[in-house]
């Protein structure tokens, strides 16, 4: 299983670094339109449809999109939409968590597709929009990401319900504990002060995510962002695992051989990416 996990991810960095890192802008909205049009076929399965009502959600996930690219969306200034966004992947996501699993089936079916295909539509755009500003910027933003999910999955095995009893949502993901949480908030700072600080030196160009954020607004903007950021990624992780749990499923598909499926793998930058548009605007400001 490691050895496919392994090949797997290898795979998907040839097939993703390429683009990210060398113009034109096009390679890599291609590649992410492809990719969040699977998660919208994995959408439609977790939510009631079958094969044709599936490839039906990928199809409108795709068309979504590409109207978005012909209409020069990522290319624009939108403050006030990504606040928009950003807000509410907050609110939304806290109702959703704080409803619970059983809570999710009772949604009209209509309902959950259009949010969830909505939500891939929105990381599309927030992607590409990302890779505009500077591939440093984008890749800072998901390292930050990953860095919150690594400290998480290490201090949740080694110190997980050691100081604090309560897990942190038994009924959707009974794994995940407090002291997880911390543990990826603390990987996140490290990561982001370390990078600024390789910035402020000259070593790496400044053109992250923290970069823009501090000079736009300050230590506090980072810091309070660097919170959001860990925050919402771990609202990304458990809204999909509530809505696997109401399907009865592990994975939200087999795609990516050892890894699940695309949602599986993109669930935390869901909220993340279209927060970290609504930081950087409200910075640039």
């Amino acid at each position: 299983m490691l050895k496919l996990r392994i090949l797997t991810a290898a795979c998907l960095l040839l097939l993703l670094i390429p683009p990210l890192l060398y113009p034109p802008l096009w390679a890599w909205r291609s590649v992410t339109l492809v990719l969040l049009a699977a998660a919208g076929w994995e959408w439609g399965r977790l939510n009631g449809l079958g094969q044709l009502g599936a490839w039906m959600s990928a199809f409108a996930c795709l068309l979504a999109c590409v109207m978005a690219w012909d209409l020069g969306l990522a290319d624009r200034p939108m403050t006030g939409f990504w606040v928009a966004a950003g807000s509410a992947w907050i609110l939304l996501g806290a109702a959703l968590l704080k409803a619970g699993v059983a809570s999710w089936s009772k949604l009209p079916q209509p309902v959950r597709l259009l949010g969830g295909l909505l939500a891939a539509w929105l990381t599309w755009l927030a992607a590409a929009h990302a890779h505009r500003i500077g591939a440093g910027f984008l890749i800072s933003v998901m390292a930050l990401v990953w860095a919150a999910d690594i400290g998480a999955y290490f201090a949740g095995r080694k110190w997980g319900g050691r100081w604090v009893a309560a897990k942190l949502a038994p009924s959707i993901s009974p794994g995940k504990t407090w002291e997880g949480v911390l543990g990826g908030l603390v990987c996140v700072v490290a990561v982001a002060f370390v990078w600024r600080g390789l910035e402020l030196s000259g070593m790496v160009p400044g053109s992250s995510f923290m970069a823009y954020l501090s000079v736009g607004g300050g230590v506090f903007l980072m810091v309070l962002s660097l919170l959001l950021i860990t925050g919402m990624s771990v609202v990304g992780d458990l809204v999909e695992s509530l809505v696997k749990r109401s399907a009865g499923v592990k994975d939200s598909s087999q795609l990516l051989p050892g890894h699940g499926g695309v949602l599986d793998r993109i669930d935390a930058l869901l909220p993340t990416l279209p927060l970290a548009m609504m930081l950087f605007a409200l910075s640039a400001r």
